[in-house]
């Protein structure tokens, strides 16, 4: 059974909700979430399609990664 995620929720509540999120969204490129405190501050405002933004990472394997990983993204 697939887990949906919305682009538009913060990072933060993704991750405690689900706490695999962390490590898809290391195994993306997302290194900064890993760092001390980075969660707890800017996890709270990022979202994760900022995210995808601002690392200029595709889209779709973004959600080819999370799919692998049982999950669905909502745009």
């Amino acid at each position: 059974m697939n887990k949906t995620l919305s682009l538009n929720e913060s990072i933060f509540d993704l991750v405690s909700r689900d706490p695999e999120v962390m490590d898809i969204m290391l195994e993306l490129g997302f290194r900064d979430i890993a760092k001390p405190g980075m969660l707890q501050t800017a996890g709270r405002i990022m979202t994760l399609a900022k995210g995808i933004k601002l690392k200029k990472i595709d889209i779709d394997t973004v959600k080819q990664t999370f799919l692998r990983h049982g999950f669905i993204i909502q745009e």
